[in-house]
This record gives structure tokens, sequence and C-alpha cells, in this order.
């Protein structure tokens, strides 16, 4: 482990939890998910007709239960790298006049099996709201104002009548849509500089508010911290898109190619330093255009990836739904995924939405057998705990933690956390990772603002193998409520474990 104590102690940590340290309530959307065109995602995902558990339209049962088990909120589609060389129109309409289609973004041919109508019938069993992507690669105003009419229209019009006919008789009200993806990107269909992205994604906005009034949008941002335009590309695309934008959208995924993890759970403090980049670039611009309007975020494109690079080299171009993006997550990269849900939370302020990519198969919190099984992912579980007991708003705990340092990171805390109180249900969540490999931490946390309250779970993910993970024939990674968290005159005293994610649940008695 590559690290330097900072602490004459490595084993305390100490924090302060008020009421009147607000930073925002948490929009539930944060804890959204997306589901691509790609790989297994859909064709062996959520969509596998000859599954023997499969409903009446081919989902399969056991997928929706699952992602039912997440509350997932708002879930991203069609893509995605899909998305910008996508014909909306080859997914609508009878199944069996569908045309297959070359997807050249992941080389497989999509047969168009499932497509606008299917998807909002399936996120509608789910429970979910969609975030609708629009292609602004090969196409651009006018097929992204035809789909808003298709999908948002009440009736009376071409397309709105075409949707109708083919069936949906009510408009799928869809409210939140992406202004392409990644468009900065030189693997994109249809890359645009910064000034050819913002003049195109204002005109399509312009058109799509003139349909609808009410949708929300979401302008592109950069693909991550590591591309030469970053952030320069927010600063010119949002001087074009900042008036007739809602949010502007951060993606970024992590791996531990080095093998070295004590750098690797670190890589949540890039995700900060992401969001806190974006966020001085939004307010430059406001401040450039005299603007009283706040841009928000939507982390769209968020999780662990890097797994599957190798084998994703040796798919055969061409097939409907091959094995791409599998990555199979252990231990470790649970840990991430719960430091990367922290960040987002104590950024509830300004990142409003976000995505864990993806849902099903492609890199994702739950797998499936063709034919078999599904079961959950090590990240399945940070993920739902957050989804669950995280809604309310979101506190700004005081924290002293020792420190360490990495090969890319300073003064890292092993002491990750994040603090969410719930008013109407009257209870408070402590959400914390313990950073340290090897050590487990002592902490003291001082709620004495919330009185009479008193511990009532203390769930705890962890294991002596970080490398392990979850299959088909076993869960060797799933959470326990044995965590000794209680709390005696106003302070929670409790012993996090050694590399360890812990959910402690408290509510008035």
């Amino acid at each position: 482990m590559s690290t330097t104590s900072k602490s004459a102690s490595t084993q305390q940590a100490r924090m302060v939890v008020d009421k009147a340290f607000k930073i925002a309530e948490v929009d539930k959307r944060i804890y959204g998910s997306f589901i691509e065109h790609l790989g297994r995602a859909v064709y062996g995902g959520i969509y596998e007709p000859s599954h023997p558990g499969a409903d009446n339209l081919g989902f399969r049962n056991d997928v929706k239960d699952l992602v039912r088990q997440l509350n997932v909120p708002i879930i991203r589609y069609p893509g995605g790298n899909f998305v910008s060389g996508y014909n909306w129109e080859d997914g609508v309409g009878p199944v069996e006049q569908r045309s297959k289609r070359l997807d050249l973004a992941w080389r497989a041919l999509e047969p168009n099996e499932v497509g606008t109508n299917e998807f909002m019938n399936w996120a509608k069993e789910v429970g979910s709201e969609v975030m609708m992507a629009v292609n602004l690669g090969t196409r651009g105003v006018d097929a992204a104002r035809n789909l808003l009419e298709y999908c948002n229209h009440p009736e009376g019009s071409y397309w709105s009548d075409l949707r109708r006919s083919h069936g949906y008789e009510q408009p799928h009200k869809i409210k939140t849509w992406c202004l392409g993806n990644e468009m900065d990107g030189p693997w994109q269909i249809g890359q645009k500089t910064p000034v050819e992205y913002g003049r195109l994604a204002y005109e399509t906005a312009k058109a799509m508010r003139l349909v609808d009034p009410d949708i929300e949008l979401v302008s592109c941002g950069s693909s991550s911290t590591a591309m030469p335009t970053f952030p320069e590309w927010e600063a010119v695309t949002l001087d074009h898109t900042y008036d007739v934008a809602d949010f502007v959208s951060l993606h970024q995924y992590y791996g531990n190619r080095d093998n070295d993890t004590a750098n690797y759970l670190a890589r949540s403090m890039d995700m900060e330093h992401f969001i806190r980049t974006v966020i001085a670039t939004c307010d430059y611009i406001k401040a450039k255009k005299r603007s009283k309007k706040t841009m928000y975020l939507s982390f769209d494109e968020w999780n662990v990836w890097y797994h599957s690079n190798q084998a994703d080299r040796k798919i055969e171009p061409w097939s409907v739904g091959p094995p791409q993006l599998e990555d199979v997550y252990n231990f470790e990269d649970a840990l991430l995924v719960g430091s990367m849900l922290i960040t987002l939370l104590r950024h509830a302020d300004r990142v409003k939405m976000a995505c864990m990519a993806q849902l099903v198969n492609v890199i994702a919190p739950i797998m499936t057998e063709n034919g078999g099984r599904a079961w959950k992912q090590t990240i399945f579980y940070p993920y739902m705990h957050a989804s669950i007991y995280g809604r309310g708003v979101s506190l700004q705990p005081v924290v002293e933690s020792p420190v360490y340092d990495a090969q890319d990171y300073t003064d890292v805390p092993y002491l990750d956390s994040a603090v969410v109180y719930n008013e109407a249900e009257e209870e408070l969540t402590i959400f914390a990772v313990n950073r340290h490999l090897e050590e487990a931490l002592e902490l003291k946390c001082d709620v004495r603002g919330f009185e009479n309250y008193r511990v009532i779970e203390h769930i705890v993910l962890e294991h002596d193998n970080l490398k392990v993970a979850n299959t088909a024939n076993e869960e060797k990674v799933k959470p326990h409520s044995h965590g000794d968290a209680a709390c005696e005159n106003g302070y929670v005293n409790t012993r996090l474990s050694k590399a360890s994610w812990n959910v402690i649940r408290l509510k008035k008695a």
C-alpha cells in the first residue's frame, strides 16, 4: 500500500453533524442510471423474449425486480455513443417491419426490436422516468423536434398522430432531454468543435422548446477531465447554450490498472475536482452574461470501467447483443463507487442529476446470463443504499480524519463521508467509507443537534479480499447489519472496519 501516514494515530476520526449545516435538498434523480443500445444492456439484459421469465412484451421479470430494488428515479436512453448514429424512426411502428441497422458506435447489429415506445413501457414498469437523448452527431434540429413531437404532443399533428397509430394514444410526457452525447470525443460519430456543437445545440434547444416549453435540457460537457479541451469546452459551448439549457453534463470513469488500491480509492477526489471546476466554469459564464440563472450539473455517466477492456478487443463485429463492456466488479470497486456516491451527495446544491453507467450487463450493478440467472454485482449495494436512504437534505459534516498520501493524491482522508437528513421521516443517515486498507477507524460523531435520535441500523459492506467478486453461483460480497454504531448522550460511537462501506441510520425515538 503506497501510503504515508500524516497523523500520530490513523485510527481516530471525529465528525460533527448539525441540522443547520445544510448543503441542499437531494434531488432524487442523482440516483439515476443509464441504458444504451450497447452490448447486452438491452438484448439479453432487460429484453430477452426467449427467457423463461420474460413478460408478454419480452422483458425479463427477474431484471425488473432487481431494478426496482435499486429504486432508480430516472434512466438515460438510448445512448451514449449509440445515439450519435441512431435514427429514432427505425425503432417505432410494427416490430416486424423495422429495419436492422449497423451500429457504427459499437460495431454491432441493431435489430430495433426495442425502441422508444417499448422502452417507455419498461421504464414505467420499473418506476423510472426517462432522460431521452437526441442525435446531434449525424442529425440535428429536425430529427430532435420530430422525436419530441412524437413523444410529447397530445394529438392532431403528423408525429403525434403517428404515435397514436402505433398504439400509444397518450403522450409519454418525457421531461428531460440530452442535447447529444460526448460531442467533444474523436470516437463520436459527428464529433463537433465547441463552436459547432454550441450553435447546433442552441438551435436544437430553441426548436424543441417551441414544441414543448416545459422540457428540461442538458448541454454536453466534456467527456472526462482528461480531454485536452477541458474545461474550455464548457466555457465555449455554454456561451451558446447557457440561456436555453438547464444542465451541463459530466462523464467520468475510473479504473485500477496499476493495482494500487490506495491510489484507486482516492480517485473520488478527482471527481470532486471535476465537479468544482465545472461549477466554476458555469459561474464564469453566468457572470459573463450578467445572468441570474444558475446552471446545474448532470453527472450522467459515472462508474468504474476497466476490467473488460482487453476482452472487448476480441469482439466480432456486427452481431446482436455481444458481451461488450461486461466488467466483473470486485469488492474494492464497491468502495470507490461508495465514495463517488458520497461525492455526489456533498455537491447536492449543484449536482441535480446523475446516472450510474450503466444498469444491466454493461459496466453495471446487475448481471444476467442469456436464458439463465440474474445477480447483483458488488457495486449494487452502495448504489442501492444511497438510493433508498439518501433522500432528504444533504448536510455538511465537519470532519477530522487522519490522512495519507498516494501516488496521485495527497492528504487523502481515510474517512470519506456524507450525511442526509430526512425531516419528514425523522431519520438521519451517515454514509462512510474507511479507505484504510489495514486498520479499523474509530469514529466519534457529534449529533447533539438531533435530540432523542438513536441508531436503528448500521449496515456494513466488508470483505478480507479486495479482489473478490460476486457470480451467478455465489454472492460473496453482500452487506450485513452487524455494525456496532450506538448513540449515547448525543454522540455516535462506532468502529469502521478496514476498507469498508458503512450506512449508519438514526431515527428519532
